[in-house]
C-alpha cells in the first residue's frame, strides 16, 4: 500500500527526532517494546542520551532481569554509530558467547536490509554508517571510513592493541555462587581495571550495566573508586518493585509473577535481581552492630571497667591478617578501645601489637598458639619487658582446636547483641570494618580473621563469666 504525501512526511518526521533523540530511535526500531507508556523505558534512554551528550564520565545501570537493559545498551551503540562514525566502542561481558551476541545484535541492526518499503530500518535513519564489506567479523569489525570501530571481549579474550571511546561492560556475575566468591569478584575487578580501562583513551566513556549481586561487585567497586577519584559518575537503579507497592512496568513484571519468582528463587537473590539491594547484604552474617560514644565511667569521670583484655589472632598464612583487639569488659559487655589488623609480617606486628598492649593498659592479652602464636606471645611479653619496662600485661597463649566457622556463627548473636564499637570505628578501622560487615553466613568468604577475633572475644567473656559462677558457688553465695 503506497503511503500519501502526509504520511511521507510524518515518517520523515519520525525519522529525524530519532537522530536527534534516543528514546524515539528505540521506538521507530522497536515500537513493541519500547512504547510510549513504558516510562521507565523513556527515561532509560533519555538518561543514557544525557550521559554520551554530557560531560560525566561513568555510567552505572542497575535494571531488573529482562527490563531491556542490554537490549537498550545494544541499541544506544548503533544509535552513537550513527550520530558520530569516529566513535570506537568495547564491550565487555561474561564470555565470549554473551559478548559476541551484544556484538551481532549492534552489528546486525545496522546492517539490516530494507524488505518493506513502509517499514523502517537502521539505513533510513543513518545512511552514511555502514558495516565495512569484508570486515564483518562476529568480534571485531569496523565501519566503512573507519578503522576496528567495535570490539566484543570477555575475562577470557583480548583486547590487545585496541583503543576505545566508549566503553561498555555487560553482566559479568553468572550466577550467586560467584557473587558470594571475593575471589572471583576481585578476578573482574582486575580484568576491568588492568586490561579494559588500558584501552580507554583520553576523554572516553565508560557504561557498566549490572544486576547487582553483591556490595563487593564490578558495580559497586567502580562507584566507589570514581567517586574517589572525583569523575562524574551516573548511577541509575530501578528496582522491580516500587516503594509505593506498585511494579516498575507490570505488563513486563506483574507483582504476581515476582512473588512467584521470589518464592522459587529465594529472598536474597531475588532482592538481588530484581530489587538491587546486594546478595551479600541479605547474607551477611552480622546484621547489625552495636556503639558507643562514651565509654562507662563513674561520675567522677573514671573508666568502670573491671579489667582491659585484649584478643590477639596471629596470621597463619602469609595472605592473612593479624587481628588484635583490644576491649574493656563492664557488665558482662565487650567495650572496644582499640584494634590492630594488619598483613604486616612478623617483625613489624609484634613490636605493633606489643605498643597497642602497652598504650592501652591491657590486663590480660589472650594469644591465640596455633601456627606460632606462641612464638609470638613471647616475644610480645620480651618487648613490654625490655623496651616498655612493663610486666603490666599479662600473657597467656592458648591453642584452638574448635572449628573457626562454627564458632563464628554460633557466636555471632552474642557479638551483635553484646559488643559494642565507638560510632566512628569504620573510620577508625577500615579494614577490620569491611571485614565484619562483609563477612557472609553462607559461600567463599576470602578472609576470616577479623570475625574469628571478635568471636574470640566473645568466648572469653563467656569463660569469665562460667568462673565467676563457680567461684560464687564455692563460696556459697
Amino acid at each position: 500500500m503506497e503511503m500519501d504525501k502526509k504520511q511521507i512526511i510524518a515518517l520523515g518526521a519520525k525519522m529525524e527526532l530519532a537522530r536527534r533523540e534516543f528514546f524515539s530511535f528505540c521506538n521507530l526500531m522497536a515500537p513493541d517494546f519500547y512504547k510510549k507508556s513504558r516510562k521507565y523505558l523513556a527515561e532509560l534512554c533519555t538518561d543514557f542520551q544525557n550521559f554520551y551528550e554530557s560531560d560525566d564520565e561513568v555510567l552505572v545501570l542497575n535494571l531488573p532481569p529482562r527490563h531491556g537493559k542490554s537490549r537498550t545498551a545494544s541499541l544506544f551503540v548503533e544509535w552513537v554509530f550513527g550520530k558520530n562514525q569516529d566513535e570506537k566502542v568495547m564491550t565487555g561481558s561474561y564470555n565470549e558467547t554473551l559478548s559476541t551476541s551484544f556484538s551481532k545484535a549492534v552489528r546486525n541492526g545496522i546492517s539490516e536490509q530494507k524488505a518493506d518499503k513502509n517499514k523502517i530500518v537502521y539505513s533510513d535513519i543513518f545512511p552514511d554508517t555502514k558495516i565495512k564489506q569484508g570486515d564483518g567479523a562476529m568480534n571485531l569489525w569496523s565501519l566503512e571510513g573507519g578503522y576496528n570501530n567495535y570490539l566484543a571481549t570477555s575475562p577470557t579474550g583480548t583486547a590487545t592493541g585496541f583503543g576505545c571511546s566508549l566503553l561498555i561492560i555487560d553482566d559479568l556475575i553468572k550466577n550467586d555462587e560467584e557473587a558470594y566468591n571475593e575471589n572471583v569478584l576481585d578476578k573482574h575487578w582486575n580484568w576491568f581495571t588492568n586490561t579494559m580501562l588500558s584501552r580507554l583513551e583520553e576523554g572516553g566513556k565508560i557504561i557498566i550495566i549490572m544486576t547487582r549481586w553483591a556490595t563487593g561487585d564490578l558495580a559497586g567497586k567502580a562507584l566507589r573508586h570514581f567517586k574517589e577519584e572525583g569523575k562524574k559518575i551516573k548511577h541509575i537503579s530501578m528496582k522491580a518493585l516500587q516503594d509505593d507497592g506498585t511494579m516498575l512496568c507490570d505488563e513486563i513484571l506483574s507483582l504476581k509473577s515476582y512473588k512467584s519468582k521470589i518464592r522459587a528463587m529465594g529472598a536474597d537473590i531475588a532482592s538481588a535481581n530484581y530489587q538491587q539491594i546486594p546478595i551479600d547484604v541479605k547474607g551477611r552474617l552480622y546484621s547489625s552492630f552495636k556503639t558507643y560514644t562514651e565509654i562507662p565511667r563513674d561520675n567522677n569521670g573514671n573508666p568502670l571497667f573491671t579489667r582491659i583484655k585484649a584478643y590477639v589472632d596471629t596470621a597463619d598464612e602469609g595472605s592473612d591478617y593479624l587481628c588484635c583487639i583490644v576491649y574493656g569488659e563492664y557488665q558482662k559487655e565487650a567495650y572496644i578501645l582499640d584494634v590492630y589488623y594488619t598483613k604486616d609480617p612478623m617483625e613489624v606486628t609484634e613490636p605493633g601489637a606489643s605498643k597497642i598492649l602497652y598504650e592501652n593498659k591491657v590486663n590480660l592479652a589472650d594469644i591465640e598458639s596455633n601456627n606460632g602464636g606462641r612464638g609470638f606471645a613471647r616475644s610480645v611479653e620480651r618487648i613490654l619487658r625490655d623496651k616498655y619496662s612493663s610486666n603490666k600485661t599479662k600473657i597467656k597463649w592458648f591453642h584452638q582446636s574448635k572449628n573457626k566457622v562454627a564458632r563464628i556463627i554460633s557466636n555471632s548473636t552474642w557479638v551483635m547483641d553484646h559488643i559494642y564499637y565507638p560510632v566512628n570505628w569504620k573510620d577508625r578501622w577500615p579494614d577490620y570494618y569491611k571485614a565484619m560487615t562483609t563477612y557472609q553466613r553462607e559461600g567463599k568468604n576470602k578472609h576470616d580473621d577479623a570475625p574469628d577475633a571478635t568471636t574470640g572475644i566473645a568466648e572469653m567473656m563467656d569463660n569469665s563469666k562460667k568462673v565467676h559462677t563457680i567461684n560464687r558457688k564455692l563460696l556459697g553465695l
